[in-house]
């Protein structure tokens, strides 16, 4: 039998609001049995909120999830058949770039800060807050500096915010290197309990809060949850996420934006304990609430969610459905030990959205305990490479500044692949110049190297050498996708055959923002990125002729 218990207030009273179902058989009430609860509270004439989102587990390879973001002007994309040739001729070719191209939507993530604080040496006090992040910052195969704090890291009173340390570090940091910024603020973490909480001082005494049990292998005290549908929690979310998004929705450095979910770490979970919900209706509507808080604050730097599976049944299904509908990217915690139906949601999500893949079994990125296998890959280099096996686009290296320096020294071959291949690797592959409506058009073929689709839709522009720009257009979103090729056409005014233009490529994201995007090619690029191709004249004898 399934029944019903008392939640213990943290003062030890127990509280009828506080209920949660009891584990039978090893499983908790499954949603049935809370929608035939609610079904029987209708027909008795009460009104109960049922949440409107009812997401079975489904495999993501196939499934419908929207037609994905808008393409604004549209390029042709083929077919370029032969009845509309007046003659064309392959007038420059590319190959792909070898090492690292620096793009937004890719790369290797430092943290100055995570679930734990600093780096090692900096929590002893063997070096300075300043000296940690500059150890990660000026590592050369570092692209994205990230932060992951708790709540009271950022708040300290209502209606402000108050940003330790940390955030101002990181942030010149990046703009000092060259380098991009990301951050998740957790509501919940267990690694500051007993004791403190991560909602700031502030709220404890007006949120109620919920002893949801111990772990006894790893802890003699019982963990505590916030009950995040009480009004005060909700009026305060809805609060830090207006002040974040105002402080960094707009911010030049903002790559993307994990967002705050459920439970330890806000990744959607409190491991193998309960929820401090009472029931799982509640729960699910909270935070799918919460989502559609957080999309609509942000409009313009992406935001990510977590796909853990919904082991609490917390409406995890609901918030990844809503979320990846609305253009989220992804992110997940662990790599060799992530559960089969992550590894095929992460690998056959929307080609679109980019992929944030980090693993804490060896965040230390200390060498001392691996050790060679007879494949010659170690431990780490095996999880390293896995990431390319799903097509992620960013790889996360924690906080261990000098470790890492000494990993890269020691097994350089993993970081260097991920550099050759992470993410999207765009180039113009092919470039074909047409005779066509009494002037000329050019025809590219963008190939993609990289292992991952373009995370939003491509912008490809063709202007003249002194900057004025002539055409300019966007492929269908995600294209090319990783390993592959797109077609697609600028038509050019009349008169600028046998002049040099240069072809620029832009990646657009929500909010109409256009990001530069370097072209991933071996030949030589001018200093934006952009690609100069010299057109041939009408006056060439070499130009080919249709049949």
């Amino acid at each position: 039998m399934t029944g019903i218990t008392h939640c213990d207030n943290v003062d030890g009273r127990q509280d009828p609001l506080r209920l949660r179902p009891v584990r039978a058989g090893g499983s908790t009430m499954k949603r049935r049995d809370w929608l035939k609860s609610a079904a029987a509270l209708l027909a008795a004439g009460k009104t109960v909120d049922i949440a409107r989102g009812d997401v079975p587990d489904h495999l993501w390879h196939g499934y419908d999830f929207g037609p994905g973001p808008q393409v604004p002007d549209r390029l042709n994309q083929g077919p370029f058949g032969i009845d509309q040739d007046e003659g064309w001729y392959t007038i420059a070719s590319t190959t792909p770039a070898r090492g690292a191209v620096r793009n937004f939507g890719l790369g290797l993530v430092g943290y100055t800060w995570e679930e734990g604080g600093p780096s090692l040496a900096a929590r002893s006090g063997v070096e300075t807050l300043e000296q940690h992040v500059e150890s990660l910052a000026g590592l050369p195969f570092v692209d994205v500096l990230y932060i992951r704090c708790d709540w009271r890291d950022v708040q300290s009173r209502p209606g402000k915010l108050d940003l330790h340390p940390i955030w101002a570090l990181t942030l010149d940091a990046a703009k000092r290197h060259g380098l991009r910024a990301a951050f998740r603020v957790q509501l919940s973490s267990p690694n500051i309990q007993p004791g403190r909480l991560s909602m700031p001082d502030f709220l404890r005494e007006r949120v109620p809060l919920v002893k949801i049990g111990r772990r006894p292998k790893t802890s003699s005290f019982e963990f505590i949850e916030p009950r995040y549908d009480d009004p005060a929690f909700q009026k305060a979310f809805r609060e830090l996420n207006e002040l974040l998004a105002t402080e960094f929705d707009n911010h030049p450095r903002m790559e993307f934006v994990d967002l705050m979910m459920y439970g330890f770490w806000g990744e959607g979970h409190t491991s193998d304990l309960p929820s401090p919900f009472p029931d799982y209706l509640t729960a699910e509507k909270t935070f799918v609430d919460m989502t559609r808080a957080q999309l609509e604050a942000w409009k313009r730097v992406p935001l990510a969610v977590n796909t853990q599976p919904d082991i609490s049944r917390v409406g995890n299904r609901e918030v990844q459905d809503l979320a990846v509908r609305a253009g989220c990217w992804l992110r997940s915690d662990s790599v060799i030990l992530d559960e089969p139906i992550q590894i095929e949601a992460l690998a056959n999500r929307p080609p679109w959205l980019a992929v944030i893949m980090e693993d804490g079994r060896y965040r230390s990125y200390d060498i001392q305990p691996l050790h060679t296998g007879a494949d010659g890959v170690n431990p780490l280099e095996s999880t390293i490479l896995h990431v390319l096996d799903l097509g992620a686009n960013y790889w996360s290296l924690w906080t261990e500044g000098a470790n890492l320096r000494k990993y890269h020294e020691k097994y350089p071959d993993g970081l260097r692949a991920l550099q050759g291949r992470l993410g999207y690797r765009v180039r113009p592959s092919w470039i074909w110049q047409r005779k066509r409506h009494g002037s000329s058009e050019l025809v590219l073929a963008i190939s993609n190297d990289g292992v991952a689709g373009v995370p939003g839709v491509l912008r490809i522009s063709v202007s003249e050498r002194s900057g004025e720009l002539l055409r300019s257009g966007c492929l269908d979103a995600g294209h090319p996708f990783g390993g592959r090729l797109r077609l697609a056409s600028l038509m050019l005014p009349p008169g600028m055959e046998g002049r040099e233009v240069t072809l620029r490529a832009e990646i657009e994201t929500k909010g109409g923002v256009r990001r530069p995007v370097r072209w991933a090619c071996a030949q030589p690029l001018e200093n934006d990125g952009s690609l100069a191709v010299k057109l041939k004249s009408r006056s060439d004898a070499d130009w080919r002729k249709n049949v």
